[in-house]
């Protein structure tokens, strides 16, 4: 039996880093299915990969301004850069705060325009990877 005062940390790993984020947003089942049919088992997959389709997903939901789950989505965002592990935080990080921020990925959007959503953690992430590629700091 633990304390009332004692909270348990959910720490998402690997293998249930995207179940959250499915529930809250159920439009990007289809390219998660597509993305386990290519390479299995969460466990081993390059997850970065999906978080470049998570950025291209979110992106494209931007510019059609279909933003009303981006608050719950970038809360998941905000636990997995908490209370991830280092691969799920590293993840959260270069993979899709990196991809929202490539201008490339963007026609009538900006990076920018996620800021209004980003959480304390994922805010400073945000700057430091804007940091890193304007100036050249380094991420640490």
């Amino acid at each position: 039996m633990t304390d009332e005062n004692e909270s348990t940390v959910f720490t998402f790993n690997r293998s249930n880093m995207f179940g959250r984020l499915l529930q809250l947003d159920p439009s990007f089942h289809s390219e998660w299915e597509r993305f386990q049919d290519k390479w299995g088992n969460a466990d081993e997959a390059p997850l970065y990969l999906a978080l470049s389709e998570l950025a291209l997903h979110l992106i494209r939901n931007l510019h059609a301004g279909e933003t009303d789950r981006f608050g719950e989505i970038f809360g998941v965002v905000e636990g997995w850069i908490i209370e991830g592990d280092d691969y799920v935080r590293e993840a959260a990080i270069v993979g899709l705060l990196e991809d929202l921020q490539n201008t490339s990925l963007h026609r009538t959007t900006s990076p920018d325009d996620f800021k209004q959503w980003l959480q304390p953690q994922s805010t400073i992430w945000w700057t430091k990877v804007d940091a890193f590629w304007t100036a050249g700091t380094p991420l640490a």
